[in-house]
């Protein structure tokens, strides 16, 4: 094994995972709290530290394996880039592996929605030593029981369970699991190889002060306590309560009433497209597949979609008559959304009225109905508006679902 001697400043750390992070060794280690907060840098700081060091191997897992390369794999790379240690490491971004070239540790990426790669998945030299789960309120239970049994073998370093998250609804399974543990008075507890480290924008010193503004300005009470402050979220309005996640592979073949709808995004607001099959007769609507990316040009996102909906029509949002043009020059067979007063509400109403299964690939779909609200008064009473955020997928897939209920659906955004 080559040696190297890296000097790094501590200033670009954040002090509180310096202190608490670097050199945890505990087991089972839970990173929460509100957005910004740097939780997903700091420990990509720190997994390509323990990388050069030459003594683990990691495996970086979400629960949907599409969403790694602009989330967990960017981070890492940002890391690689700002410790100026890009020399020391090949990074395959077509097997989702780097490797430290001075000791053939290994950084491995995978997705939960593909278990078999997930059992096979062994580092070049030694074995897994690292787990860490980014955005693990997305995960079941069950599959980071099985992440766990993953972590065997001999190995010199102790083996670690990381599970890094937004705390988006208290009944969560993983505030069942971890937190009897936890005193709302502290900011890190351990105990028994058990550790909790809740951090906030505050705890981040590299932040702008116009990403410190949003933050505090935010005006939703349910983000303002989640995003903001880190608190366990309690959801009282949702809209959508008629759902459930379930893998419905098996009779997939079957589906033959095959519905699409593309709601348009590029900066901020992703690019979203659903497709969905209607059961008419049992009023149930499986979605089968989605695409949600931010800064897609119209080319890319309707080559995107093509791969998908084998020439059946697509309803998109009549917002873009340019991008629709455009998905037409690209073959895409797209249609203008009709829009009418009334119709968002109308919409929800027809959804509401049928039982929606979402399979483990909609990742997004499952964040949406989890999260999109109606707005509350001052007082706390619901009102029949839906608070337009959280929706991507949702309006595209009103939009996929136009001509639908009594007397026809006229949709409007």
């Amino acid at each position: 094994m080559s040696l190297i001697n890296i000097q790094i400043n501590s200033n670009v750390f954040n002090p509180i995972y310096l202190k608490h992070q670097l050199k945890n060794q505990n087991r089972y280690q839970i990173y929460y709290g509100g957005s910004s907060s740097g939780k997903s840098f700091s420990l990509a700081q720190r997994t390509v530290l323990d990388v050069l060091n030459g003594k683990r191997n990691y495996l970086i897992v979400r629960n949907v394996q599409n969403t790694i390369r602009r989330s967990c794999l960017n981070e890492i790379t940002k890391a690689i880039s700002s410790f100026k240690v890009a020399d020391y490491f090949d990074i395959n971004k077509t097997d989702l592996t780097i490797t430290c070239k001075l000791n053939k540790k290994q950084i491995l990426f995978a997705g939960l929605d593909d278990p078999e790669k997930i059992k096979s998945i062994t580092p070049i030299d030694g074995v897994i030593t690292d787990i860490w789960v980014e955005e693990a309120t997305e995960c079941d239970y069950k599959a980071i029981k099985q992440l766990d049994k993953r972590l065997r073998g001999r190995s010199k370093a102790k083996k670690r369970l990381t599970l890094s998250f937004n705390p988006i609804l208290r009944d969560h399974w993983l505030y069942k699991e971890y937190f009897s543990i936890w005193e709302d008075n502290k900011k890190y507890v351990e105990k028994e190889d058990v550790s909790i480290l809740k951090t906030t924008y505050k705890d981040n010193q590299f932040l702008t002060d116009d990403d410190i503004k949003a933050l505090e300005n935010e005006t939703d009470p349910y983000y303002y306590e989640v995003y903001t402050l880190g608190n366990w979220g309690i959801l009282g309005a949702v809209i959508f309560k008629n759902w459930k996640v379930k893998d419905f592979s098996d009779i997939e073949s079957t589906f033959n009433n095959f519905r699409n709808g593309v709601d348009w995004g590029f900066g901020s607001d992703p690019f979203a497209f659903i497709r969905a099959h209607y059961d008419k007769s049992r009023k149930k609507l499986y979605l089968c597949d989605e695409i949600y990316a931010t800064e897609l040009e119209n080319e890319d996102s309707a080559n995107l979609v093509k791969e998908k909906v084998n020439n059946e029509i697509v309803i998109c949002d009549s917002a873009e008559p340019k991008s629709i043009r455009d998905f037409k020059k690209y073959r895409v067979r797209s249609v203008a959304a009709k829009k009418g007063p009334g119709s968002i509400e109308y919409g929800i109403k027809f959804l509401q009225s049928l039982e929606i299964i979402i399979h483990p690939r909609c990742q997004n779909a499952r964040n949406e109905f989890s999260k999109y609200k109606w707005k509350e008064d001052k007082m706390g009473n619901v009102l029949p508006i839906p608070i337009d955020k959280d929706n991507h997928i949702i309006d595209a897939l009103r939009y996929a679902m136009e001509g639908e209920g009594k007397g026809g659906l006229k949709i409007m955004k």
